[in-house]
């Protein structure tokens, strides 16, 4: 790996384009090197992941909406899951619909370091294209190479929410950066389409304070959308603002961290293998990533603590991001409302480690029903979890050996009669340093149990042999890693009709 010293510019400082972040990301995009066996392998796994997390979802008011909004757009061959591979939209859209399904319910990858992301949003935007330009397996591998390596070095180093920047702003360079490895795109068009889908999806994190809405499960599908309709406008000749990180005008200057500040950017030097997946983990439970560890612990404390009828109080000590994005420090009463919407209490620590005490477990649904947030026993108990930033858990988070980099908690929980029950959990149990780390069969596991009930035996058997085969697959195969149910998983007859009065 090579670092890169990036800063803003003035204009009247010209920065050759060979200097630019945005032509870096270009040239590691068009570099041939080979994916190694390992890295096809995962990207296999989280094609699983993202296929299990998405057929669980396919019911749900965001998703039929954005499928509903696809099917308007019948004239690409890519395929949007749930639906059967003949039924084919434009590409765009696909991602678009794709990418609502995969993140609806908070559920697949993750990477946390200067920023944080969820990698595999990469996957619906490169999938769908892969599939409309007749690719096969290994080019579809090699472009998600490619958009998981640049996601990564771009979260390693550039901050975005400390500005209240939403992380998607890193998606929409990926995903373009992805799309020209996949297609074999020259450096000159791939620079122009990182720019342009950078400059479209900048946007304020409003989508994750306070009252969090649907747009959530939106806001990296856009970036996906708009990453493709970046690279189709390169490919025919457009160019993008320039340049689009350093300028005068342009994203560190006006958005990040200013004149003055210098980022260190991490990649692949020529021919170095584009590893970056291997660094990233995905989700045993369906919530926020820094919750994963706090269900564990939960789950580990449970048997101790007894009748939560009894708890005095709950402190989380964690990180200064658990605490200030999704615990008390976030000082957002939202997260204490039993009405709040389901994205908000995916993103409230004090809910989740209430529920998981209670239960010692978590689901997807149940833990999240209206009816199970507003049950007095449990409100009682989540007006008694509250959170504190720990320096060490602060440091650990930031970590840059994996070793050291933890994004857990300590929790104490002190009972009525005085009695202190406490444990900490470094990283959550899925990790791949954890207690049960995922390998190819835990995230078979997890989608045969989030399919169950949605897609039939055969379609599951069907579609885990054709990513088994992911490499090999042929050119214009690709609509065989998609998934179909049938039509009654597609939403309520209430949800579909409801999704049904756009101008499309």
């Amino acid at each position: 790996m090579h670092l890169h010293a990036v800063r803003a510019h003035a204009s009247s400082e010209p920065l050759p384009r060979e200097e630019q972040l945005a032509w870096r990301l270009a040239v590691l995009a068009a570099d041939p090197v080979e994916v190694e066996p390992e890295v096809a392998e995962m990207i296999g796994n989280r094609i699983i992941d993202n296929a299990a997390v998405a057929v669980a979802a396919l019911g749900r008011p965001p998703v039929v909406a954005a499928r509903a909004q696809a099917l308007a757009h019948p004239t690409g061959r890519s395929a949007v899951v749930g639906l059967p591979a003949e039924r084919t939209v434009s590409p765009e859209w696909a991602a678009w619909a794709n990418g609502v399904a995969v993140r609806e319910l908070d559920f697949h990858d993750t990477f946390l370091a200067a920023e944080y992301s969820h990698p595999g949003d990469n996957i619906p935007p490169v999938l769908a294209v892969a599939q409309h330009a007749g690719l096969g397996g290994r080019e579809l591998v090699r472009g998600l190479a490619t958009a998981y390596e640049v996601q990564v070095d771009l979260v390693r180093s550039i901050c975005l929410h400390e500005h209240r920047i939403d992380h998607v702003a890193h998606l929409g360079p990926s995903a373009a950066a992805g799309l020209g490895t996949a297609l074999g795109l020259a450096p000159e068009v791939v620079f122009h389409a990182i720019g342009q889908a950078l400059h479209t999806t900048t946007a304020t994190r409003q989508s994750r304070k306070g009252e969090i809405s649907t747009w959530k499960a939106y806001a990296p599908a856009f970036a996906g959308k708009a990453a493709v309709e970046a690279v189709d406008r390169a490919m025919r000749g457009q160019t993008s603002p320039t340049p689009v990180y350093e300028g005068e005008d342009g994203v560190i200057a006006r958005l990040l961290s200013g004149f003055g500040h210098t980022y260190q950017v991490p990649l692949p030097e020529p021919g170095e293998p584009k590893r970056g997946i291997l660094d990233t983990y995905t989700k045993e439970h369906s919530a926020e990533y820094q919750a994963q560890a706090v269900i564990d612990l939960a789950r580990r404390l449970r048997p101790r603590v007894g009748d939560t009828a009894r708890v005095a109080s709950v402190v989380l000590h964690t990180s200064h991001h658990t605490h200030h994005v999704i615990g008390t420090g976030a000082n957002d009463p939202q997260k204490s409302d039993p009405g709040a919407t389901r994205e908000t209490l995916d993103h409230s620590i004090t809910y989740i480690a209430a529920v998981a005490l209670q239960d010692g477990a978590w689901h997807h649904e149940r833990s999240y029903a209206p009816e199970r947030a507003a049950r007095p026993d449990t409100t009682a108990l989540w007006r008694k979890v509250t959170t504190v930033e720990d320096p060490e858990w602060t440091r650990r988070y930031h970590a840059v050996d994996p070793a050291e980099k933890a994004f857990g908690a300590r929790m104490v929980v002190t009972l009525d009669d005085g009695t202190v029950v406490e444990d900490a959990l470094a990283v959550a149990d899925a990790h791949p340093l954890g207690a049960r780390p995922f390998g190819r069969p835990q995230y078979r596991e997890k989608f045969a149990a989030l399919a169950e009930g949605v897609v039939p035996e055969h379609e599951q058997r069907r579609f885990l042999r054709a990513v088994d085969q992911l490499v090999e697959l042929p050119a214009g195969q690709l609509h065989r890693l998609s998934v179909t149910v049938p039509d009654e998983a597609l939403g309520a007859p209430d949800v579909v009709a409801a999704s049904a009065g756009g101008i499309f």
